[in-house]
């Protein structure tokens, strides 16, 4: 390589689970790996809400995409004295955050659906449940491919946006730098020039993942060097341990 690789930051909170495989990737190539959530989230104000004029007593099902949508769902209906009715039904993208209801309610009293871990699949069962009222508890962002495939299906349904996606304050790392910076989302992207307008790639290697990311980089006048999932790299650690192998 031009230069030796030896760090990279994640623009993500440090995993919690040890054996994530940056964990790996950092004890089989030497590197020192550092996580920073360049986002945050936060929640939307009951006041600020009930300007969307949304009752929530009206919805016989709520989509939920994600464990932020959970939680900022079962707090606005707090705030908002809204009891949750038993027969609410709960169609959940993945079984994971199926599960992660159990903070909130009784599972196995609840109807309760879950797609595999794309939303192509939990519509399936949101077609197959036409006939309910649905409520899209949701960012600020939101994947065009969510409110896409629910009109192209003519659901029923109303979007309600509970939490943002903020950017972090990352003024104490300005005169910190890394070889390599890994981005997974756009808003990531942003967080950097937010944080530092005058950011100058140079030597910096910059990894993405998802084609909405790459272009978001490429847009600042980012030169991508690693990219995933790819199909040799389907994860960003794959995708990295590559790059390094085929460049040292």
């Amino acid at each position: 390589m031009e230069k030796e690789f030896k760090s990279i930051l994640v623009s993500q909170p440090k995993p919690e689970n040890k054996k994530s495989p940056y964990f790996g990737l950092a004890e089989k190539y030497d590197l020192n790996v550092d996580f920073r959530s360049f986002i945050h989230i936060e929640g939307v104000y009951s006041k600020e809400f009930r300007t969307q004029k949304i009752n929530l007593s009206e919805y016989s099902a709520v989509i939920l995409t994600s464990r932020n949508a959970i939680d900022h769902f079962f707090r606005i209906c707090e705030e908002t004295r809204h009891t949750v009715p038993d027969s609410l039904k709960y169609f959940c993208v993945s079984e994971a955050i199926a599960l992660y209801l159990q903070k909130y309610v009784v599972y196995r009293k609840r109807k309760i659906f879950h797609g595999r871990q794309r939303f192509t699949e939990l519509m399936e069962l949101i077609k197959k449940n036409n006939k309910e009222t649905f409520l899209l508890p949701s960012s600020d962002i939101l994947k065009d491919i969510i409110p896409n495939q629910l009109e192209e299906a003519s659901i029923n349904y109303k979007r309600a946006i509970i939490y943002r996606t903020v950017v972090s304050d990352l003024s104490d790392l300005e005169n910190v730098t890394y070889d390599c910076l890994v981005f997974y989302s756009p808003a990531g992207i942003e967080s950097l020039y937010k944080n530092f307008p005058g950011f100058e790639q140079n030597n910096t290697k910059i990894a993405v993942f998802g084609e909405t990311t790459k272009k978001a980089a490429e847009k600042q006048g980012l030169k991508v060097d690693i990219g995933a999932p790819a199909p040799n790299a389907p994860s960003m650690t794959g995708a990295i341990g590559l790059y390094i192998k085929a460049n040292s």
